[in-house]
């Protein structure tokens, strides 16, 4: 029997409409069987589609489902605070200051700062020194002399990010990717803004080799970047980074580490607000 369900499409990581990522968001969609998450995500077509369910979890207040056209999540950055803020103007009340999202990967924490939220950065599930061979492939994948990447580290939170330091942003920005030849590793570049018109402390790009295609602003892409560069010295511990100038988008990100804990904001706007029947 189809069901109508409230949906929403909001833009994630942008202080504008159309600047930043694109997110599906269906609620309360408990009703939903795996299978009927996953075609309507591959519907959208969208990077990621989340649906919103009762939480199993007595401390969480929500909890969330990530799809992407070819699978589903544990954690993605994006999603986390897309689907807070369409939980939260769908009439949520968190049970404590800080709203507390269910996902795959656990419990994630978020705080509201006026119209930015953040999300408390998971722990990695992988970290430490690349490969040669790895860096042989992505070396390829980007079409660049492997003296070009200055620094790397596995920075692995889920999606399988893996990632490299340009020396400069102009390098970062002039790349245009072989995904075939990247063989299925997702990808994140960062690289210095410097100069006078430098709008923001980095440039990030996130190309997922598993899919093909460049990401526009990637939440978990930019939470384990923080959790690299931080303690390597290669960041301060606040910091700015700007992502999707290559697609055209303005896609703004903040990283501050208060303690221990590293948090990743961002502005989120509606653009489509409607029902959806599935």
């Amino acid at each position: 029997m189809p069901q109508t369900l409230n949906f929403q499409q909001v833009d994630v990581f942008s202080t504008a409409p159309t600047q930043g990522n694109p997110l599906a968001v269906v609620i309360g969609a408990d009703g939903l069987s795996d299978a009927q998450m996953a075609a309507f995500a591959r519907w959208t077509n969208l990077s990621e589609t989340t649906f919103l369910l009762r939480p199993t979890h007595p401390e969480a207040d929500y909890r969330v489902r990530i799809f992407t056209t070819t699978r589903e999540l544990p954690f993605a950055g994006h999603p986390t605070l897309g689907s807070c803020f369409v939980w939260l103007d769908s009439g949520g009340q968190p049970k404590a200051e800080e709203v507390v999202q269910e996902c795959g990967a656990g419990l994630v924490r978020i705080r509201r700062d006026g119209a930015r939220l953040a999300f408390a950065a998971p722990a990695l599930l992988r970290s430490g020194a690349v490969e040669d061979e790895v860096l042989d492939t992505i070396a390829a994948g980007l079409k660049i002399q492997r003296s070009q990447i200055v620094a790397s580290q596995w920075a692995d939170n889920g999606p399988g990010w893996v990632a490299v330091m340009l020396d400069s942003r102009e390098e970062l920005l002039a790349i245009r990717p072989d995904y075939p030849a990247l063989k299925g590793l997702n990808v994140g570049i960062v690289a210095r803004w410097t100069g006078p018109d430098a709008e923001a402390d980095f440039e990030v790009r996130a190309l997922t080799g598993d899919l093909g295609a460049e990401d526009p602003v990637t939440g978990s892409l930019n939470a384990s970047l923080a959790q690299w560069l931080i303690p390597a010295g290669l960041a301060p511990r606040t910091y700015s980074a700007r992502q999707g100038t290559v697609l055209g988008h303005k896609g703004q990100v903040g990283v501050e580490q208060i303690g221990e804990q590293i948090w990743v904001s961002g502005q989120v706007q509606k653009c489509v607000e409607g029902n959806v029947t599935l």
